[in-house]
């Protein structure tokens, strides 16, 4: 079988499907709001085709993992067919676990129409955990449903086309202050929006009226502050620092996050301006996919000869989080924090 759906085409295929779905489904992702969407279409679809029964089984590497096995082997009471969700939070089912998904997937490839219909949950996996045997495995025998998250680049066209399925609009600006307010957090988004479909009619919205009904539950990240400096988001960046702070996050943790990227980014621009392999160098470093894209754009803007300064002025700012006082620097450790990172994000064409 061996088939790969995204989000978006899962339900067209659920209805092409009808009555025949395949024996096994893999749900890969972190917004929780996508997934439970798409483990509620599975589910509904499951049960028109016949899969009266559920058990569900949140598993990890400890678990007993033969009661999985066993849970495929049973015949319920009345002889209905049924699904069994399989829940992998960490994603690292151990030799064990791997092997009895092993089984499992080859085990489905072998009954096209079973009595068990299997779901097996996972977050979003890294490139060595996609390319290991079980995964592989789980990928060949059924489909494969990947849940991307929503980049904030798509963020107020994913709200628009959310409005749109009741039956309301707003126009470019509206959309885009919405995405500022919910930017992070998709269930909060999911809600605001349902809010605004119970408070108001179908057709335009206006502005004002959003704006009363829409509250501020924007969830900050600091691999989304990563992410903003990278791109050279300086507005971005200044607001989602804000967003951190106001919400308590541990400067300590900003800064690894921001320094220690800084700091690999200094290493490959070395790198690249002695002539060494930057690319493999980024692999050894685990710069992989959006990260990568994101830091070869920093990387464009900024010159080599920037990247040691940006390093001093990283530790001058853990200086200043253990109480220490830094000639030159503010005294407000979260300022000075904000100096570093647009240091980054506000390098401009000058540095190109």
């Amino acid at each position: 079988m061996g088939q790969s759906l995204d989000a978006d085409r899962l339900a067209e295929y659920l209805q092409r499907a009808g009555q025949r779905l395949a024996p096994l489904y893999t749900i890969s992702g972190d917004e929780p709001l996508l997934v439970i969407e798409a483990t509620d279409a599975l589910r509904a679809a499951a049960r028109q085709a016949g899969y009266t029964d559920r058990t569900s089984m949140i598993m990890d590497a400890r678990s007993d993992w033969s009661a999985v096995f066993a849970a495929t082997q049973s015949v319920s009471l009345f002889g209905d067919k049924r699904i069994l969700e399989i829940k992998l939070p960490t994603g690292k089912p151990g030799k064990t676990g791997a092997d009895t998904l092993t089984k499992l997937a080859t085990q489905a490839a072998a009954q096209p129409d079973p009595d068990t219909l299997i779901v097996v949950a996972l977050p979003r996996l890294d490139k060595a955990t996609r390319e290991s045997k079980w995964v592989q495995a789980l990928a060949q025998s059924g489909m494969m449903i990947d849940i991307a998250s929503i980049e904030r680049s798509r963020l107020p066209a994913w709200v628009g086309a959310r409005l749109a399925r009741q039956n309301q609009r707003a126009d470019a600006a509206t959309l885009q202050w919405m995405a500022d307010r919910v930017e992070g957090n998709l269930l909060a988004a999911h809600q605001e929006i349902q809010k605004l479909g119970l408070l108001y009619p179908e057709g335009q919205l206006a502005a004002q009226d959003v704006e009363r009904a829409v509250l501020n539950v924007a969830r900050y990240d600091v691999f989304g502050l990563r992410d903003a400096m990278l791109a050279g988001d300086a507005p971005r960046t200044i607001r989602m620092l804000e967003g951190l702070r106001a919400e308590g996050e541990a400067l300590p943790l900003v800064l690894w996050a921001v320094g220690d990227e800084i700091r690999l980014l200094a290493r490959v621009a070395e790198a690249r301006a002695t002539g060494q392999d930057a690319g493999a160098l980024m692999r050894r470093l685990r710069i992989f996919g959006a990260h990568e894209k994101l830091a070869l754009q920093a990387l464009g803007r900024i010159p080599a000869k920037a990247w040691p300064a940006a390093v001093q002025h990283a530790h001058e700012v853990d200086r200043l989080i253990k109480g220490l006082t830094v000639p030159g620097r503010l005294a407000d450790a979260w300022e000075e924090m904000t100096r570093l990172a647009l240091r980054v994000a506000a390098a401009g064409s000058r540095a190109r």
